[in-house]
């Protein structure tokens, strides 16, 4: 009888469980993912072509990567995923400046991913364990976290240590982006300490003041939850 109320107890307690969809950011940040569908969010656009392309093209190219995104990527239980079967990356409606952005991703066995920040790669996100390409020539415990395609040498594109889980087990990024420098905190450990972030777009220039924030498609499946974002001056 005991082991009977034990079990019951348990299951209410689950069935009330708040999921990530239920989440409510924390204190001071907004929500870029309602836990529901993809509102405010599109197929990307990069930089140059933002900058180069005149309206009316910019346009039309956006209305086309909006249906290639929306092919790929959707929602399910509070969780937007990547089906790796093709499609573009996805960013923000909105552009930002300086920002704290809370998120969760999770990957699977040689899964390569990246957070862009103002259209810049990259936080970047991959199996280390199992790196294959460009990722070989580096340390195995180098990790996510990253500036990966910052410069060879400079500070920060390879982080101060392993902070992963394993592959296939959830992971959090807080990224703090202020003027052109990046810290990236993985699982709470500080992988990346205010380093500059490099234009990749217009090398050698300053990184735009605002851009959107990118989840990269690289040709693996995805996943990303718990989204928010805390504007700075």
């Amino acid at each position: 009888m005991r082991l009977i109320a034990c079990l019951a107890a348990a299951a209410l307690i689950a069935a009330s469980a708040p999921s990530a969809a239920d989440d409510a950011p924390p204190k001071g940040f907004t929500s870029l993912f309602n836990g529901k569908d993809l509102t405010g969010w599109k197929g990307h656009t990069t930089m140059a072509e933002r900058a180069k392309l005149s309206p009316e093209k910019l346009a039309g190219l956006q209305t086309q990567r909006n249906k290639t995104a929306f092919e790929h990527w959707s929602v399910k239980d509070g969780v937007i995923h990547m089906d790796s079967k093709g499609g573009v990356s996805l960013v923000t409606d909105k552009d930002y400046g300086n920002f704290e952005l809370l998120l969760d991703w999770k990957i699977e066995k040689n899964g390569d991913s990246g957070i862009y920040l103002r259209g810049q790669p990259q936080v970047q996100i991959w199996d280390s364990e199992n790196a294959a390409g460009a990722g070989a020539k580096l340390d195995r415990n180098s990790g996510s976290g990253g500036l990966w395609n910052n410069p060879a040498g400079s500070k920060g594109k390879e982080p101060l240590k392993k902070a992963d889980k394993p592959v296939g087990e959830w992971n959090t990024f807080h990224i703090t982006m202020i003027g052109e420098e990046v810290t990236v905190k993985l699982n709470g450990e500080l992988v990346v300490d205010k380093a500059k972030l490099a234009n990749y777009w217009d090398k050698g220039k300053p990184l735009p003041a605002k851009g959107p924030v990118e989840l990269q498609y690289h040709g693996d499946k995805l996943w990303f939850r718990n989204i928010y974002i805390k504007e700075l001056p």
